[in-house]
């Protein structure tokens, strides 16, 4: 069965330009203009993958809110920025409302498919993985690869599916560091190292709900990040 995308875009001819290369791919298409025609047709079902522009129509933040109520509704569903805006400030605040990836419209037609391509490698091996352990326990941390869910000290960490990624490599092995590089290619995408960046900070945020004392993923400079198990 062909994966479906939505696409959230209110430019006509970029909706025509998108929907016919991801037709063309294989994927069924589904095009919503606005924030509230998104928005109804999500209540009633989710599609595979979301494409989403932050301004639609008249509401320069409407694509921030349909992420936010998408990440409301699943954690794993792959979210993809698909915008004008460029800058750190929109960049950063697209991944701590739980997106996968951020992209400019500069981006070329094969590169916007290899990345929706990967992310649902991504899907599909978080899904098909019987050959690893059922669960992985790292000091406080519970990595449950069955139900794709981490908890910390017991308690649900609210992850997005890249976000569980970026995690189990860094905690397979505590206290050896992993490079931007390294944990691009764990989570099965290409994204530049600003948003490797991000999405580290954003996983701190995450765990520091849980446990405000919480400082067990390291910055080392010029190399990357590491799981430690201090104490």
């Amino acid at each position: 069965m062909a994966k479906r995308i939505a696409l959230v875009e209110d430019e006509p001819i970029l909706q025509q330009n998108y929907s016919l290369a991801l037709k063309k791919s294989g994927y069924e298409v589904m095009i919503y203009g606005d924030k509230a025609s998104a928005l109804n047709a999500f209540k009633h079902q989710l599609p595979d993958l979301v494409l989403l522009d932050v301004g639609l129509v008249d509401e320069p933040e409407a694509g921030f809110e349909i992420c936010r109520e998408l990440r409301n509704k699943s954690t794993q569903l792959p979210i993809i920025f698909l915008t004008a805006l460029d800058s750190d400030f929109d960049i950063i605040s697209g991944l701590r409302l739980g997106a996968d990836d951020y992209l400019t419209k500069d981006i070329s037609i094969p590169h916007l498919l290899a990345r929706i391509s990967a992310l649902f490698r991504r899907m599909e091996l978080l899904i098909n993985t019987p050959e690893q352990e059922e669960a992985l326990q790292v000091g406080d941390l519970t990595i449950d690869n069955e139900r794709l869910t981490v908890k910390w000290t017991g308690i649900l960490v609210d992850l997005t599916v890249t976000e569980f990624w970026i995690v189990c490599a860094l905690a397979q092995k505590p206290g050896h560091v992993k490079s931007r590089d390294q944990l691009m290619q764990a989570v099965k995408a290409v994204v530049d190292d600003s948003t490797i960046t991000s999405h580290i900070k954003r996983i701190r945020q995450k765990f520091q709900l849980v446990d405000k004392s919480f400082d067990h993923i390291d910055t080392v400079y010029g190399m990357g990040y590491r799981w430690n198990l201090r104490a």
